[in-house]
């Protein structure tokens, strides 16, 4: 890996850590989207919940509103198809509704299962690339002036174990993986001082849908759910991420 590996002692999220900041959440209602989502209200950020389906984003809404968390806003994005056009008009949501962004948490991920290379449907692969590296890429960048307006901000990209993923079948989820991680690197070197940091997560194994479609046969209630992930996540997008600034946090058991 170009970024070196940390690992930080992860306390009980305070309360108010994230009082006053804004938070975009990519991939909010999936597994460790929407734990993000939650863990980072809990916090007491305001949080925009990005994902392409509508009904699925007011699930989660309603689901935190209910449990008296801070009101989240609701932005649809299909990073499928989304354009530059499309980035730059979440940008300027961001702008015109809230005046600020104080990170950016890229849970979205495509995968399509484990597949040969040679027997890799081509516009699964192009899919693959697209959510997992320039949709992070387009959205970062259209963001970037917001973000790096705010007097302590953060980007956290979500990567995955690189000794597995360069791997026979790991197709283009491993491929992407990879490059979002290199991606990350350039960014830090970018901006390695200043309000702005890069972070990025290694998280360890945990229930969720990608992992019951990667890991046929397992029992995937045995893993843990994605809160402890998300609370190290909610971490890094605090004061005191900055202990980890272009680094990975290693949430692996050794």
């Amino acid at each position: 890996m170009a970024l070196p590996l940390v690992r930080l002692p992860v306390d009980e999220v305070p309360a108010g850590l994230l009082a006053g900041r804004v938070v975009l959440v990519t991939g909010a209602y999936g597994g460790l989207g929407s734990a993000v989502a939650k863990a980072a209200a809990r916090a007491g950020a305001t949080v925009i919940l990005a994902g392409r389906r509508k009904r699925q984003l007011e699930q989660l809404y309603d689901e935190m509103v209910r449990a008296g968390l801070p009101e989240p806003v609701i932005h649809p994005v299909d990073l499928e198809v989304a354009t530059p056009v499309d980035y730059e008009a979440l940008a300027d949501a961001v702008e015109r509704d809230l005046g600020r962004l104080d990170g950016i948490v890229h849970a979205a991920v495509s995968f399509t299962g484990l597949t040969p290379l040679a027997m890799h449907k081509p516009d699964h692969f192009l899919r693959a690339m697209h959510v997992n590296v320039s949709a992070p890429f387009a959205i970062t960048q259209a963001c970037l002036p917001l973000l790096k307006r705010a007097d302590d901000s953060a980007v956290v990209f979500v990567l995955d174990d690189p000794d597995l993923l360069s791997r026979a079948h790991w197709g283009a989820y491993g491929a992407s993986k990879a490059a979002l991680e290199r991606m990350a690197a350039i960014l830090h070197e970018e901006h390695d001082k200043g309000g702005f940091r890069v972070q990025a997560i290694l998280p360890a194994p945990m229930r969720t849908a990608l992992r019951r479609e990667a890991y046929f046969g397992e029992d995937t209630l045995k893993q843990p759910p994605p809160d402890a992930t998300a609370a190290a996540i909610v971490h890094l997008l605090g004061p005191g991420g900055g202990a980890a600034r272009g680094a990975v946090l290693d949430l692996r058991k050794h």
